[in-house]
């Protein structure tokens, strides 16, 4: 099965794990199939909105989020669009680019993010709405288009800064009553959301966001040693706790440091339980099929860890070929269920793919 999915994706069988790394055009006009058919579907929907009163029960999703209205959530569209937008900017000639640069211009609109910023005002118990994981990929979307010398993508982030400047605020307002991290494997992990917001900080120069969020996660994560990753996953999974706070903390420490705090933090069992693929029983179902997920997300993980590695450490050729694997598992099986997958995976895939 996996071999004919490898032929259908545009791959040869007999090709090697590392060369299915590869994020072809083949490839990317595959997995932009996801968002471009679930960005504009709003049905079925998590809308994850509080009903304070009853003229708020009719309110649809896209009532209450004119751009991220589709796949599934909130926060699924938003990494969604992101996705398109990297895949516009890294390959200008995809055959579907000017598809895509269609459903961009529909989505980010002045009007449409402006009332997603309003979101956050016009109703009562938004404070907490898709913090951290949302506001994650926001600066993420941010952060594409800021790195992006093109017209439209200078149009797009100046449509989203109202909606990046309320979510920079809450943040900057969040962090210093934060007390504990998050060390969950699914939405709500800190470590994940403060790595993607130091990437966006160190894009947009905001040294003042950047060592908040460094001060935060020395506090957080800095002491850690000996981390029970041995008792990694948990059944819905799609993040590996331990993985993303060496992630985020290779940001964080000069190498040195960082090499030191490494070796602390991880144990033999430990280290070889997080290279186990995940068993993924039921893909038609949209909980188990979060396991899919964690192959991207340690892949990621694992390559960006191997990249801030000496040359000689153990682990940076080990973590590399274990990313290889990952990939290789989970880019068959995104293309396998149902649209409990679809609504997000392929932006999973591509983030790992195109993490060097």
């Amino acid at each position: 099965m996996k071999n004919s999915l490898l032929i259908l994706l545009g791959i040869p069988f007999s090709v090697c794990a590392q060369e299915t790394q590869k994020l072809t055009d083949e490839m990317a006009m595959k997995l932009a199939e996801k968002p471009v058919h679930c960005i504009n579907q709003e049905y079925p929907n998590k809308t994850a909105h509080i009903i304070n009163n009853s003229a708020e029960v009719s309110l649809s999703p896209r009532d209450l989020h004119p751009a991220f209205y589709g796949c599934f959530d909130w926060h699924s569209s938003v990494h969604g669009h992101w996705m398109l937008v990297r895949l516009l900017k890294t390959k200008p000639n995809l055959k579907a680019a000017k598809e895509i640069e269609a459903i961009l211009d529909r989505s980010l609109t002045k009007e449409n993010l402006q009332a997603e910023a309003d979101y956050f005002t016009k109703y009562q118990l938004t404070t907490t709405f898709e913090r951290t994981y949302g506001w994650a990929w926001l600066l993420k979307l941010d952060e594409e288009l800021t790195t992006w010398n093109h017209p439209k993508a200078k149009l797009w982030h100046q449509n989203l800064k109202p909606l990046t400047d309320k979510i920079l605020d809450s943040w900057k307002t969040f962090l210093p009553k934060q007390t504990y991290p998050n060390r969950t494997g699914v939405h709500p992990n800190t470590a994940f959301a403060m790595a993607f917001a130091i990437d966006w900080a160190r894009a947009n120069r905001d040294k003042a966001f950047e060592t908040q969020l460094m001060e935060k996660a020395k506090y957080f994560y800095l002491k850690d040693e000996k981390t029970p990753a041995y008792l990694e996953p948990d059944g819905s999974d799609f993040f590996s706790p331990s993985l993303e706070i060496a992630d985020l903390m290779r940001r964080v420490l000069p190498q040195k440091e960082f090499v030191l705090w490494l070796n602390k933090f991880y144990e033999k069992r430990s280290l070889e339980n997080i290279e186990k693929i995940p068993v993924v029983s039921d893909l038609s179902d949209y909980q188990t099929v979060h396991l899919v997920g964690l192959s991207f997300s340690k892949a990621w993980c694992m390559k960006g860890i191997a990249k801030s590695l000496p040359a000689g450490h153990p682990l940076k050729k080990q973590f590399n070929a274990i990313a290889g694997t990952f990939l290789s598992n989970g880019l068959p099986l995104l293309f396998q269920g149902n649209y409990g997958g679809d609504h997000w995976l392929a932006s999973f895939a591509v983030y790992a793919l195109e993490e060097e």
